[in-house]
Protein backbone atom coordinates (compact mmCIF):
# COMPACT_ATOMS: atom_id res chain seq x y z
CA UNK A 1 0.00 0.00 0.00
CA UNK A 2 1.26 3.49 -0.85
CA UNK A 3 0.71 6.27 1.47
CA UNK A 4 0.37 9.62 0.31
CA UNK A 5 0.58 13.06 1.71
CA UNK A 6 -2.59 15.30 0.66
CA UNK A 7 -2.01 19.16 1.93
CA UNK A 8 -4.45 21.93 -0.48
CA UNK A 9 -2.58 21.61 -3.43
CA UNK A 10 0.58 19.96 -2.23
CA UNK A 11 0.89 16.08 -2.32
CA UNK A 12 3.63 13.77 -1.88
CA UNK A 13 3.59 10.33 -2.20
CA UNK A 14 5.33 7.11 -0.46
CA UNK A 15 6.07 3.51 -1.96
CA UNK A 16 5.20 0.95 0.49
CA UNK A 17 8.47 -0.48 0.07
CA UNK A 18 9.76 3.11 1.61
CA UNK A 19 7.41 3.10 4.06
CA UNK A 20 8.78 -0.18 5.48
CA UNK A 21 12.02 0.68 5.39
CA UNK A 22 11.45 4.21 7.23
CA UNK A 23 9.65 2.27 9.90
CA UNK A 24 12.38 -0.42 10.40
CA UNK A 25 14.77 2.62 10.51
CA UNK A 26 12.66 4.21 13.36
CA UNK A 27 12.34 1.17 15.37
CA UNK A 28 16.00 0.28 14.75
CA UNK A 29 17.32 3.12 16.80
CA UNK A 30 18.20 3.61 20.46
CA UNK A 31 17.13 7.06 20.47
CA UNK A 32 13.87 8.83 21.03
CA UNK A 33 13.03 9.55 17.77
CA UNK A 34 9.73 10.67 16.07
CA UNK A 35 9.55 10.01 12.65
CA UNK A 36 11.67 10.85 9.27
CA UNK A 37 11.88 14.20 8.06
CA UNK A 38 11.76 15.16 4.84
CA UNK A 39 14.01 18.23 3.71
CA UNK A 40 15.14 20.52 0.19
CA UNK A 41 18.30 22.45 0.96
CA UNK A 42 20.81 23.65 -1.76
CA UNK A 43 19.50 24.95 -5.24
CA UNK A 44 22.36 26.23 -7.34
CA UNK A 45 23.66 24.65 -10.55
CA UNK A 46 22.28 21.07 -10.24
CA UNK A 47 18.98 22.46 -8.60
CA UNK A 48 17.56 21.86 -5.37
CA UNK A 49 19.09 18.82 -3.12
CA UNK A 50 16.07 16.05 -1.54
CA UNK A 51 17.07 13.91 1.57
CA UNK A 52 16.11 12.90 4.90
CA UNK A 53 16.78 12.98 8.42
CA UNK A 54 15.52 11.50 11.65
CA UNK A 55 13.22 14.19 13.25
CA UNK A 56 12.88 14.48 17.22
CA UNK A 57 10.38 16.73 17.53
CA UNK A 58 7.49 18.18 15.23
CA UNK A 59 7.27 21.45 14.96
CA UNK A 60 4.32 23.83 14.07
CA UNK A 61 5.07 24.12 10.63
CA UNK A 62 5.12 20.63 9.74
CA UNK A 63 2.94 18.70 7.76
CA UNK A 64 2.97 14.56 9.10
CA UNK A 65 2.02 11.75 7.02
CA UNK A 66 1.09 9.02 9.30
CA UNK A 67 2.02 5.62 8.22
CA UNK A 68 1.41 2.15 9.78
CA UNK A 69 4.96 2.30 11.59
CA UNK A 70 6.41 5.68 10.98
CA UNK A 71 5.54 8.83 10.69
CA UNK A 72 6.88 11.06 7.78
CA UNK A 73 7.75 15.20 8.48
CA UNK A 74 7.83 17.50 5.77
CA UNK A 75 7.61 21.62 6.66
CA UNK A 76 5.84 23.81 4.24
CA UNK A 77 8.57 25.02 2.10
CA UNK A 78 9.68 21.83 1.42
CA UNK A 79 6.01 20.50 0.69
CA UNK A 80 6.15 23.80 -2.31
CA UNK A 81 9.10 21.45 -3.60
CA UNK A 82 7.84 18.33 -3.54
CA UNK A 83 4.45 18.08 -4.80
CA UNK A 84 3.79 15.78 -7.17
CA UNK A 85 7.24 13.67 -5.54
CA UNK A 86 6.80 10.00 -4.90
CA UNK A 87 9.60 8.81 -1.98
CA UNK A 88 10.57 4.73 -2.89
CA UNK A 89 12.48 2.34 -1.53
CA UNK A 90 15.03 0.74 -4.00
CA UNK A 91 17.34 -2.44 -3.07
CA UNK A 92 19.00 -3.56 -6.31
CA UNK A 93 21.28 -6.12 -3.93
CA UNK A 94 24.18 -3.73 -4.76
CA UNK A 95 22.93 -0.25 -3.49
CA UNK A 96 20.06 0.29 -1.31
CA UNK A 97 18.72 3.96 -1.23
CA UNK A 98 15.78 6.10 -1.25
CA UNK A 99 14.91 8.11 -4.40
CA UNK A 100 12.73 10.40 -4.80
CA UNK A 101 10.95 10.76 -7.80
CA UNK A 102 8.98 13.90 -10.03
CA UNK A 103 10.63 16.13 -7.67
CA UNK A 104 10.25 18.47 -10.30
CA UNK A 105 6.85 18.90 -11.08
CA UNK A 106 5.96 21.61 -8.96
CA UNK A 107 8.29 24.12 -10.55
CA UNK A 108 8.34 22.51 -13.54
CA UNK A 109 11.86 22.16 -15.49
CA UNK A 110 14.68 18.78 -15.42
CA UNK A 111 16.69 20.00 -12.95
CA UNK A 112 19.59 20.58 -15.44
CA UNK A 113 21.44 23.77 -15.96
CA UNK A 114 21.50 25.16 -19.20
CA UNK A 115 23.95 27.95 -18.26
CA UNK A 116 26.59 25.81 -17.37
CA UNK A 117 26.00 23.57 -20.64
CA UNK A 118 24.52 20.29 -18.82
CA UNK A 119 22.18 18.83 -21.42
CA UNK A 120 17.94 19.62 -21.17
Amino acid sequence: MDYQLNISESEMKVTEAAGNKMAELIQSTDEEIKGIRVYVSGGGCGGMSYGMTYADSESQYDRVLNGDNFRLFADVVALQYLSGAEIDYVDDGIQATFVFHNVFQSVGGTGACGGCGAAQ
